[in-house]
């Protein structure tokens, strides 16, 4: 059945999926063969290649602590989107800056501290196919990725435990005409009344809301419809990567 939504009378429907249905997803572990850690995922039409790297020492603000940091960066290739976007080249956007930091406040929310050494995590989220909800993809990917780097760390002696405590994940939700509604597409994003990206841990905790009344204001129970929705939906995603991060994995080349 058809994925995306569809406009009919003005008003935006879906087709194939109940407001309480995400879209297809799927994580695929070990991506990229060179990189410690990687996954791509895909949110229905939305794919997003995440890959963790690691890389000795820290930010010079950081130098001589004994702590590790981890950090992230986003980007969206030129046709990953309907018309082709230009890439950030010199100077990166306000809207990448703004995705690339909320992944990074994610994926560092799985983790005990920092105490593991002068090292630095690295993980480029690159946007394979946009159709809504990149920044959520991202984030739920990126933690495969980051797991699988400390892992890495781990088996190759770097580290004698991984500071990995938790998983994250991520999902959008939003008040398309008056109808709260999971994951949004494209289509619905662009209509969206109400549009929220909610971050969660594994341990059922809240890691970030991000939610702004598009045209307007919103009620309280409108929040609250959105945020059981969130919770819903996130406690699929933890459930999916904890099945991938079960699987046996091959070394990195």
């Amino acid at each position: 059945m058809a994925e995306s939504s569809s406009q009919t009378a003005g008003r935006v429907l879906r087709v194939g999926r109940t407001p309480a249905q995400m879209r297809p997803v799927t994580l695929e572990r070990g991506a990229v063969p060179y990189a410690e850690g990687s996954c791509i995922v895909s949110f229905g039409r939305t794919r997003v290649l995440c890959a963790a790297s690691v890389e000795t020492g820290v930010p010079g603000w950081k130098k001589g602590s004994g702590e590790g940091w981890v950090t992230a960066e986003y980007a969206m290739l030129p046709r990953a989107t309907r018309t082709r976007v230009s890439r950030e080249r010199s100077q990166v956007g306000g809207r990448t800056q703004e995705i690339q930091r909320l992944i990074g406040r994610s994926v560092r929310a799985m983790l005990d501290g920092f105490a593991f050494g002068e090292f630095t995590i690295k993980v480029d989220c690159d946007v394979l196919q946009a159709d809504g909800g990149t920044r959520t993809a991202a984030i739920t990917g990126a933690c495969v990725a980051v797991h699988d780097a400390f892992a890495w760390m781990v088996a190759t002696g770097r580290l004698p435990a991984s500071p990995v405590m938790r998983r994250v994940a991520a999902i959008s939700v939003g008040v398309i005409d008056g109808e709260p509604r999971l994951d949004l597409d494209y289509e619905e994003d662009v209509r969206a009344g109400v549009d929220m990206n909610v971050v969660m841990s594994s341990e059922g905790r809240f890691v970030e809301v991000q939610g702004t009344g598009e045209h307007g204001t919103f009620a309280r129970d409108e929040l609250n419809a959105l945020l059981d929705l969130a919770v819903q939906g996130i406690g699929t995603l933890d459930a999916m990567q904890q099945q991938a991060l079960m699987q046996s994995l091959p070394m990195p080349v």
